[in-house]
């Protein structure tokens, strides 16, 4: 438990040496490769683990609520960045089908993770998470539609399934310990789920980096463009979205992780549903965006309790 609870205090500290090693030690980053889906259904779990099923419950009664902000993540942002793209003339550069296709997707699996190391609450970042992944394929169509070099928006129907699927099976048994009393909501328990937590996120960031590594030696130049691509729309999207719903009703306590969800997407879902022609050249921003994505703990955690003060 002492382990635990020096990784609970530190999770930001253990992200950061995560990125670190996956750039530096490539060999092992490609040997975490194949654990990737296992590391993603354990963050799943740990974050069900740690929301509860009381509170879990009440959240996905606020369903409207919701909704109506997914709508406006995963719909209406990207079909107005694919528009303004396709009236600019610049829709096919890399870059712009890259930030079209992060608007797209739906909030990260480790978005609840992330909240927790942020000292923010994870239930809203969780809600987003299940009913996004739900709604991905639909939400997708008119994007995928006007880009027509992305291909049918059915086509990523499947892995959205299966990464639904995954989180429903996460938060079953989680709600199946919490019920039965053998994993409690005291404030030691929550304390330990937070050090694990912090530990999966930074083995698996070691394995989502090994593109990375190679890219550093090949052509630092064009992975340092990428990286500050990625950063500023990782970044950005967080602190608009922030500012934005700061003035809206929503609760002070939800709006760390509401902001969160909206700089950290799942933009890998959509590599089984996109031409090679699309995906080869966003694999490096893709490692790229790891780095926003699992700085944020770190960067953003003063503006996030900033955020949660009251209005004056």
């Amino acid at each position: 438990m002492a382990l635990l609870r020096l990784a609970a205090r530190h999770g930001r500290l253990l992200l950061v040496l995560g990125l670190v090693a996956g750039i530096g030690l490539p060999g092992l980053a490609l040997a975490m490769k194949p654990w990737l889906q296992e590391l993603v259904a354990l963050l799943l779990f740990l974050a069900a683990l740690r929301v509860g099923p009381d509170r879990l419950g009440g959240g996905l009664r606020a369903g409207r609520r919701t909704l109506g902000l997914l709508l406006t993540y995963q719909a209406a942002l990207p079909l107005f960045a694919t528009l303004l793209c396709l009236w600019l003339g610049i829709a096919q550069h890399p870059m712009a089908m890259a930030a079209i296709l992060m608007l797209s997707a739906s909030s990260i699996s480790g978005s609840p993770n992330l909240a927790i190391l942020s000292g923010a609450d994870p239930a809203p970042a969780f809600r987003l998470l299940i009913f996004g992944t739900a709604l991905l394929p639909l939400t997708v169509i008119p994007v995928f539609h006007l880009m027509p070099g992305f291909g049918a928006g059915i086509a990523v129907l499947w892995s959205a399934a299966r990464l639904l699927a995954v989180i429903a099976l996460a938060a079953l048994a989680a709600y199946a310990l919490r019920k039965s009393g053998l994993v409690r909501g005291d404030p030691a328990t929550l304390t330990a789920l937070d050090g694990l937590s912090a530990i999966a996120m930074a083995v698996i960031v070691v394995g989502l980096m090994s593109a990375v590594g190679p890219a550093l030696l090949d052509n630092p130049t064009r992975l340092l463009g990428w990286l500050a691509f990625a950063c500023a729309l990782n970044f950005g999207a967080q602190i608009i979205a922030a500012l934005i719903l700061r003035n809206s009703p929503l609760p002070a306590s939800d709006l760390p992780a509401l902001s969160i969800v909206a700089g950290n997407r799942n933009i890998a879902l959509f590599l089984v549903a996109l031409p090679p022609q699309v995906t080869d050249p966003l694999l490096i921003f893709i490692g790229c965006y790891q780095i926003p994505m699992y700085t944020t703990p770190l960067v953003l955690r003063g503006f996030y309790t900033w955020l949660k003060r009251p209005l004056e």
